[in-house]
């Protein structure tokens, strides 16, 4: 099957899960649930294939970590859909009800975006987390994931189409799979069909795929994420959310990458951070000033500030006051998650208000800008656009809208010229 076909049966399957009940999805998805966890040995077996491959390949330790499944993480998708199965359906809402005139009443509804195409590097635990999102908010998917992962996929793939299939009125080619790097290009061409792609992945690959299709994309090219502790900071606190926002997991887009301490506190906390940081095999570089508080941190280079390490690296840099931090990372940043550390609260405001980032923290590790953790079930994606959806997506950034018009016999000419009728635009519950 050609991938022009695959995007036709895409869309035909778009169009019946629109309008299917929010019990047919949830069956469904609880079915999607079971089958992972009754299957978890065969998934395991299949991801040590590709690990096997990855490490023959040389594929970068970031890389490995995502890819690398077991018992607990299998359960955790499993978890991931259930937790999808107990949200809300977004599908019908209805958002605003405006009689234009007597007998003229015209509603925004919500409904599904149609096709998407989610292309996504190494991670298998992805392919659940995107395919019970599309399926609950009635869009179908076509998912192509990395090479390095693509034992993991075809099988997590096959027992979620096969679930599907069993509920009648669900069709199975909600969700597909392709594997080649040339079907991505032709997909990246199917605008008839497709109606957003959601790529995850590196800034290139980001970078690619926005440049090379008229389709509309969402996501994000990178995690360059910031710490900023600020004078008046709690100093354990501070430590604490710091090597949680670094260590906790330092593959994810979500990590601190660059940590911005104010100079007046500098000298009291640098020292025990950097050792703490060190401990763990922590690859510190650090600006001219941040050399002289802690003489083991490397110098860095200027492009270090704009690198998303997705490993264990972290730039340092004292800055002078809050104005030269924020100034910094509106910069730098790539509009992903930054979190500032201070007991003072209109300061605290002030971060969060001026820093334009789609998730911006106070006193919290940087690692909860997460679909899950934000309670949106899963997410399909983290989006720094300036769209619709913004930061960790789920079901409610895979909705749009139709309006709805009702009448009786009304025309557009009674209400134009001389002796035109006069709408009432009155807003109704």
């Amino acid at each position: 099957m050609n991938i022009t076909e695959i995007a036709k049966n895409a869309n035909a399957s778009a169009l019946v899960l629109a309008h299917l009940s929010t019990d047919l999805k949830n069956q469904a998805l609880s079915l999607m649930a079971d089958a992972l966890e009754e299957h978890c040995a065969a998934i395991l077996v299949e991801n040590e294939k590709d690990l096997v491959f990855a490490k023959k390949e040389g594929v970068a330790n970031a890389l490995i970590a995502r890819l690398d499944l077991n018992e607990e993480k299998v359960r955790g998708m499993a978890k991931g859909i259930r937790s999808v199965v107990a949200l809300p359906d977004p599908v019908g809402q209805v958002n605003s009800i405006m009689e234009m005139d007597k007998d003229l009443v015209v509603e925004r509804v919500t409904c599904p975006i149609g096709v998407i195409g989610a292309i996504f590097e190494s991670r298998p635990d992805a392919v659940p987390q995107i395919s019970s999102l599309c399926l609950k908010s009635g869009n179908a998917v076509i998912l192509k994931g990395g090479t390095e992962a693509q034992n993991s996929n075809k099988i997590i793939v096959k027992l979620l189409v096969q679930a599907i299939g069993k509920v009648p009125g669900v069709p199975a080619s909600a969700v597909q799979m392709i594997e080649t790097r040339s079907e991505v290009a032709d997909m990246l061409k199917e605008d008839k069909y497709i109606h957003l792609v959601v790529p995850r992945g590196s800034n290139a690959f980001v970078k690619y795929i926005q440049e090379n299709t008229r389709i509309p994309v969402l996501g994000h090219s990178e995690g360059v994420c910031h710490g900023y502790i600020d004078k008046f900071a709690d100093r354990d606190k501070a430590l604490r959310v710091c090597l949680d926002s670094k260590l906790q997991y330092p593959a994810a887009c979500n990590a601190m990458e660059t940590l911005l301490v104010h100079k007046d506190i500098s000298e009291k906390i640098l020292p025990d951070l950097v050792a703490k940081f060190r401990e763990k095999q922590v690859e510190l570089v650090g600006c001219v000033k941040t050399c002289q508080v802690v003489p083991e941190v490397a110098p860095v280079s200027e492009s270090d500030w704009d690198t998303e390490y997705n490993d264990l690296k972290l730039s340092i840099k004292i800055v002078d006051g809050f104005s030269e931090a924020v100034k910094f990372i509106n910069k730098h940043g790539s509009g992903h998650t930054d979190v500032i550390l201070t007991e003072d609260r209109e300061r605290a405001e002030q971060f969060l208000n001026e820093v334009s980032s789609s998730s911006v923290m106070c006193n919290a590790s940087t690692r909860f800008a997460d679909g899950f953790r934000y309670g949106l079930g899963a997410e399909i994606g983290i989006s720094t656009n300036r769209t619709h959806a913004r930061g960790p997506v789920g079901l409610e950034g895979l909705v749009i809208y139709k309006y709805k018009l009702r009448g009786n016999g009304q025309i557009a000419s009674d209400y134009s010229g001389a002796n035109a009728r006069e709408f009432t635009h009155k807003s109704l519950k």
